[in-house]
């Protein structure tokens, strides 16, 4: 069984041609979506059942986690952010697999409570198509 706390978010630091995987210190929560838009194809041949299609796909993380403002991860995505530019990520999985694509980052926010830790969470929108990079497997 996969455990939450083995799934990572990283930020390539490095160059496009020479990637350097930075993990986002501080992390507590991170999701991975993929979904499909559908194209309603129903008609009165459908005998009033709906039909659809698959349409574009798109993808998305989110994350949060404690905020540490030094950290090379985060001070990555946040030029990315304050300089609208695409930011190249990958989530992985506890068994390795990596999910790899570029992204813009369409929500940073910072809580600072009065009485409590201050934290970020961001949410990352996929640009074009996402690669899924198996992890090895060593016999």
């Amino acid at each position: 069984m996969a455990r939450g706390v083995n799934f990572l978010l990283y930020v390539n630091t490095g160059t496009e041609e020479t990637p350097t995987w930075t993990k986002v210190a501080g992390q507590r929560g991170g999701t991975l979506t993929r979904e499909y838009d559908t194209i309603d194809v129903t008609s009165k041949d459908n005998m009033g059942w709906s039909d659809e299609e698959y349409g574009n796909a798109s993808w998305s993380i989110e994350a949060d986690g404690l905020l540490v403002e030094d950290d090379a991860g985060f001070l990555a995505l946040e030029d990315a952010f304050e300089n609208a530019k695409y930011v190249f990520c990958r989530f992985q999985t506890q068994a390795g697999n990596n999910y790899e694509g570029s992204a813009i980052i369409s929500d940073f926010s910072v809580e600072a409570p009065y009485d409590d830790t201050a934290t970020y969470s961001l949410t990352l929108n996929g640009k074009g198509a996402y690669t899924k990079v198996d992890a090895d497997v060593t016999p």
